[in-house]
């Protein structure tokens, strides 16, 4: 019966990751051929689809996580973020490279389900330290994605185009940096509740593992980017460069280094 039930969820999630991957591909590929209507339609279903798929993969018994569902879960917060800000500036463009990198994310998440956690210690402080950790991701994701559009905008500026990023080039940046500011807060809640609570949550201590090396690094380049700002007023591409820099460092925290351990060298991650 638990095979069966077992068997019956991961079929439920295929399905579901297949539908979801499907839905965010009308908007994707064909964003010139759809209305607006009929795009942000689609966008809201495969944004329905994937919170269920999400609900199902992490409530399953046991569940499972790794690269591929981290990617996803930070696809589906930046959609989020992403259907927030389009009520507010119903002009936004983004849709349709948003959608593509969702159904990416999804199909790897299909593909690459992770394995089963396995809580050392306090199950309510390990959800919370991954929560906090996912949280992060997804907030400089959505960083990253204004600041793509900022540099499209800026691009269009010097060619004498119109923008098409549907939001002024100084409202992308202060929601840039806000978002910044905000997953800075939450990645260091993450590393202080790694190093104070380890024991609690992993039911080991602190340890220096690539994980860790790449997370206290991305941290500290995130810190000299918001003092840079604050105090000689970074902007630009100087201020983008370390974000981009930051943002690979923790990519490489978590999603490189389970990459590397779940399909470079095939071991299940403790």
């Amino acid at each position: 019966m638990i095979l069966a039930s077992a068997s019956s969820a991961g079929g439920a999630v295929l399905a579901l990751g297949l539908a979801t991957a499907g839905a965010y591909a009308v908007p994707a590929v064909f964003a010139r051929r759809i209305s607006d209507s009929a795009g942000r339609a689609a966008l809201v279903v495969a944004w329905l689809l994937h919170a269920l798929m999400l609900g199902l993969t992490l409530l399953a018994e046991p569940p499972r996580f790794g690269f591929g569902p981290a990617l996803s879960v930070t696809a589906w917060l930046v959609l989020t973020v992403y259907a927030v800000e389009s009520r507010m500036f119903p002009a936004l463009r983004a849709r349709w490279a948003l959608s593509g990198l969702a159904a990416l994310a999804v199909l790897l998440a299909l593909v690459f389900p992770g394995s089963p956690l396995h809580v050392g210690g306090s199950a309510t402080l390990f959800a919370l330290h991954l929560a906090l950790g996912i949280a992060s991701y997804g907030l400089f994701a959505a960083a990253l994605v204004h600041a793509w559009l900022m540099t499209r905008a800026e691009r269009q500026m010097r060619q004498a185009a119109d923008a098409q990023s549907g939001m002024p080039l100084l409202t992308l940046e202060r929601l840039t940096f806000r978002f910044v500011t905000a997953g800075f807060v939450l990645l260091t809640a993450t590393l202080l509740a790694g190093i104070f609570f380890g024991e609690h949550i992993y039911g080991r201590g602190w340890r220096w593992d690539h994980k860790s090396i790449f997370s206290v690094l991305s941290w500290a380049t995130f810190l000299v980017l918001i003092l840079g700002r604050a105090r000689f007023g970074w902007r630009g591409r100087s201020a983008l460069r370390w974000l981009y820099a930051g943002s690979a460092l923790l990519l490489l925290a978590y999603v490189g280094s389970r990459f590397v351990l779940e399909v470079v060298l095939g071991r299940v991650p403790s």
